[in-house]
């Protein structure tokens, strides 16, 4: 006996849609309404061979497999169909000015409902913009609802810059707590409990190791590390405790680990070259120190900000 994988590629096919008319003759005679229309279903889009599942697809292929539309015109030609990119494009506008937007704003709504956001930005590059050349960074925001809420929720916004205005904007009205890395910019949004990112922070004592790990310059980068390591590992412990559990054992067991992990930083704090990655990675996590310890005060506060940037990673590796 074995087994085998076969692949059955997709089909395409033109589905013509009729609507019929009844007349009755004898209300005709009587001059009363003598013509019946059947039902059917309303377009996707007016003057259109767009369907939602040939629409789905496309966007689908575009933003989830990352397929530009140029390649994925060739592919609808070798299934018999010449549809422009030009098409697909406006298939995909057309789409989320009609049907997707009222969807994207109900989700906006019940996203600032909630009281634990994650947010994140990336820069992308977009081109043939009006009055923009190529080489301007454009940022591409996402804000998502945290790991224990029971609506998952992602939306992510296209914006001309990083200015700190456009998470104010996006979240005016939001008042619960917003889990972010450190950049400046997420300080302008109001009402807010900002809390920070212990990922961030790890990433910071992982780049300062030297490519020779027994060499002495590796001492403290390890030591960094093996702090917030130790914390990770508590937490993967504590993920499926109810949040007010999860509360109490991080104070039982995390905080005595931060406590002696921000003595060590204000021990080597000024032993070491500012402007080396080590020095760097000291003095990130002392100017976040706050920030860094909001966490402890909710059990529904996760200790990293992995999710919104593992949303929006797709969009530096395109």
């Amino acid at each position: 006996m074995r087994s085998e994988i076969e692949y059955i590629p997709a089909t395409m096919k033109i589905v013509h849609i009729y609507q019929e008319n009844w007349e009755c003759r004898t209300c005709r005679k009587e001059e009363r309404a003598y013509l019946k229309q059947a039902k059917i279903d309303s377009p996707l889009l007016q003057h259109s061979m767009a369907s939602a599942s040939s629409v789905a697809w496309t966007m689908y292929q575009k933003y989830v497999n990352h397929i530009p539309l140029y390649r994925q015109e060739k592919d609808w030609q070798n299934l018999g169909m010449e549809i422009k990119r030009s098409t697909l494009s406006n298939w995909i506008l057309k789409t989320t000015e009609e049907w997707l937007n009222k969807m994207v704003l109900r989700l906006h709504e019940n996203l600032l409902k909630d009281n634990y956001l994650h947010a994140d930005e990336t820069p992308v590059q977009v081109m043939n913009e009006d009055s923009r050349k190529n080489t301007t960074k454009s940022y591409m925001w996402v804000y998502t609802t945290g790991s224990y809420s029971d609506k998952q929720i992602r939306i992510f916004e296209y914006r001309s810059g990083r200015a700190g205005a456009n998470a104010a904007d996006f979240l005016d009205g939001y008042t619960g707590f917003l889990h972010t890395d450190g950049y400046k910019g997420y300080g302008k949004v109001k009402g807010i409990t900002r809390y920070l990112c212990w990922s961030h922070a790890r990433r910071y004592f992982l780049e300062a190791l030297p490519k020779d790990m027994k060499s002495v310059d590796a001492t403290l980068p390890k030591q960094g590390l093996g702090y917030c390591n130790r914390l990770f590992e508590i937490e993967k412990k504590l993920k499926d405790l109810p949040p007010e559990d999860r509360k109490k054992q991080r104070l039982k067991l995390e905080k005595p680990v931060l406590e002696a992990f921000w003595s060590w930083v204000d021990l080597n704090i000024n032993r070491v070259l500012a402007k080396s990655k080590i020095g760097q990675a000291l003095q990130y996590v002392k100017n976040q120190q706050s920030g860094l310890m909001t966490y402890l005060e909710d059990g529904n506060c996760e200790i990293s900000n992995n999710l919104a940037e593992n949303s929006i990673r797709p969009f530096t590796v395109l």
